[in-house]
């Protein structure tokens, strides 16, 4: 029985998804991520960059501010839509296809991202091994840690669905998980940046961005989002 394909960035790359983020926290939440990922990208300034499921567009914006020669991937060509305003004039690419067996030769590209992805893909070791393969020199991708409230993720599930509506079950990682699989792809950890202390539900509930900065800077002070922040965008190399 053929295995079916990982379509899992289809629902990332809607409208209702991208609700999610709307308002002045959601704002601050793609302000957080973005600053983040440019953090991470520096080492590489100007350099060619894939986005993997990366339709949702969160990216697409700074990273094509930011200089990089962008190529957004998706799994259907639905989700190409978010990311037009930068691929039809021009200033970004969109390609679709099967998100497991790229159609990139080894290398094509210096990054490869994933986000919004890894915890909603079933086999995502194939999808960490074709991030490897394309890229020559890192990959930075985002999941949510177990070193978090996370943990509860399946008490707390039926209210992160209240507040979110159209939330689906998610994989919570072991940061010793990743990075072990990370390490089979020949690839080593240089840079790890925790996002949030609180789960992003709670701030979307409360829906001041003022006070979620507040919490977050104080937890961050505390070095409390350091040890127990979730999401967590990580940052490996390969070593040549």
């Amino acid at each position: 029985m053929p295995v079916a394909r990982e379509e899992a960035d289809v629902a990332t790359s809607s409208a209702e998804y991208a609700r999610r983020f709307a308002g002045g926290v959601g704002a601050w939440f793609l302000e957080v991520q973005a600053k983040a990922t440019l953090e991470l990208l520096a080492p590489w300034p100007g350099g060619s960059v894939l986005d993997v499921g990366g339709g949702h567009g969160q990216l697409t914006g700074p990273l094509v501010e930011g200089g990089h020669d962008v190529t957004v991937f998706g799994s259907q060509e639905v989700c190409g839509e978010r990311v037009r305003a930068w691929t039809e004039p021009g200033r970004a690419r969109f390609r679709s296809g099967d998100l497991l067996a790229l159609p990139f030769p080894d290398g094509a590209f210096d990054v490869a991202l994933a986000f919004r992805l890894l915890p909603h893909v079933s086999r995502w070791r194939t999808l960490l091994a074709e991030l490897a393969r394309v890229a020559r020199r890192a990959v930075i991708l985002d999941y949510p840690t177990s070193r978090s409230v996370n943990a509860a993720s399946s008490l707390l599930f039926s209210l992160k669905k209240g507040v979110e509506g159209d939330t689906r079950p998610f994989t919570v990682f072991r940061d010793v998980e990743i990075e072990e699989a990370l390490a089979a792809c020949g690839l080593r950890v240089t840079g790890r940046r925790p996002q949030f202390l609180l789960p992003m539900a709670f701030h979307r509930a409360v829906g001041s961005a003022g006070l979620a900065r507040t919490l977050e800077a104080a937890a961050a002070l505390a070095r409390l989002t350091r040890w127990l922040g979730s999401p967590v965008i990580l940052r490996a190399e390969h070593d040549a």
